[in-house]
């Protein structure tokens, strides 16, 4: 989970470097064609002999990445990367919410929604539209955990990460083809687009399909709340956007939560499937 958090704001940042080249379509789709490609050519899953339920899972998956890749890359154009995950983090929050059965997971999350509401709260005046597409991308993040948990239970390693990242490929490609084609007139344009694919895609879907096979998925909601840290220190790195003290307060608040989810998650033991 570590390894997919960092990976996938690493990316994000990254692509919002591209924007002005490519535009926001252009680098979702050249993320996800090159990631498909590169996944395909090495996995070679065999879908046609998959039950209906495995590839329907797939599918469902696909549809998910699909909307919440072009519409959180929307929202970063005009909102800064920090705050954008900030909000969200309300997706991923609401599945922990839903999912909680003990009172100390309930406590946790309840850490963690103090951290996001203050963190949403900073008075940085991003665009009312903006954050209206982080906030549905959000939405589309809740049901990318589930879909993943989903076909996790059905499929074994990573051929339906394949399939579905296909899926998300043809869905964005009307939207993204033309802004695309630049970067096959530019290879820097080109290369750093592959690197976005391996960043924000390959490496924290692998990870986090990996990550979904051993933890409930209510347990996965409220370790995701490293988003908003993460993507602030991604956005100062790469794309110089500073923190302020109320972020920093904020960060801590949801680094505390996921620290004592996980640690007693670790004593209680771990299960080996995730929970639907």
């Amino acid at each position: 989970m570590l390894a997919a958090v960092a990976s996938v704001q690493t990316g994000s940042a990254v692509a919002r470097t591209l924007f002005d080249a490519l535009g926001a379509p252009g680098v979702v789709l050249l993320r996800l064609g090159l990631s498909s490609l590169l996944l395909l050519a090495i996995l070679r899953p065999r879908f046609w002999r998959w039950s209906r339920a495995s590839l329907a899972s797939a599918v469902l998956l696909g549809v998910a990445m699909a909307g919440m890749n072009s519409v959180f890359y929307l929202a970063i154009r005009t909102v800064p990367l920090g705050v954008a995950v900030t909000v969200e983090f309300v997706g991923p929050l609401l599945v922990a919410l839903a999912q909680t059965r003990r009172w100390r997971d309930a406590a946790w999350v309840a850490l963690a929604a103090a951290g996001v509401v203050l963190l949403g709260v900073d008075g940085s005046g991003a665009p009312l539209a903006g954050l209206a597409l982080a906030f549905l991308a959000g939405l589309f993040w809740g049901g990318y955990i589930l879909a993943s948990a989903r076909m996790g239970s059905l499929l074994p390693g990573t051929g339906g990460l394949a399939v579905a990242l296909l899926v998300s490929t043809v869905l964005v490609l009307p939207f993204g083809a033309v802004g695309a084609a630049g970067a096959f007139t530019d290879p820097r344009l080109l290369l750093t687009a592959a690197a976005v694919a391996l960043l924000s895609s390959v490496v924290p879907y692998g990870a986090e399909l990996a990550a979904l096979r051993r933890i409930p998925t209510r347990v996965f909601g409220v370790l995701m709340s490293l988003q908003p840290a993460a993507a602030a220190v991604a956005g100062l790195l790469v794309l110089d956007q500073r923190l302020g003290v109320r972020e920093v307060i904020a960060l801590v608040l949801v680094s505390l939560a996921s620290a004592g989810v996980t640690l007693g998650r670790r004593r209680g033991g771990v299960p080996t499937q995730p929970v639907d």
